[in-house]
């Protein structure tokens, strides 16, 4: 049994859990303009993606209602933005994957799902998309 077969048996890590003292903390359909594809008819603007996010977060007591003790949701969405700021990206997987080690730069995040969903690119499908999963500590 190797270490992610390990981790999985403790249950899933993204949703709140008093016990193990972790928070949720979550970013849902953000609809972003990137410019993101491989295909030639992509490269030319940009395409509505949705982006959720899930994070497990260490949940300490006493915040003292103060922004600066929690993980920031509004930071990550500037964050994301930021990524996307930086040019085209070819693939919905390496846009999840640098929103995901973003988000996991924050010392008290153990964890993070990254959902990238492209809008308009088929016809026949609501979406088409990635969903990765990251844990602090594994590679």
């Amino acid at each position: 049994m190797d270490g992610s077969e390990t981790h999985r048996t403790q249950g899933p890590s993204h949703i709140a859990d008093g016990y193990r003292r972790i928070r949720h903390v979550f970013i849902r359909d953000l609809v972003v303009d990137a410019h993101i594809g491989v295909w030639e008819h992509e490269k030319g603007g940009g395409q509505r993606v949705r982006i959720n996010v899930d994070l497990a977060v260490d949940d300490h007591p006493g915040h003292l209602d103060k922004l600066e003790n929690v993980v920031c949701y509004n930071e990550i969405i500037e964050g994301i933005h930021a990524i996307l700021a930086q040019g085209h990206i070819h693939l919905a997987e390496t846009l999840a994957d640098l929103i995901a080690a973003m988000s996991l730069k924050d010392s008290r995040v153990r964890s993070v799902r990254v959902r990238v969903e492209k809008l308009d690119v088929v016809a026949a499908a609501a979406s088409v998309g990635v969903e990765i999963e990251r844990f602090k500590g594994f590679p």
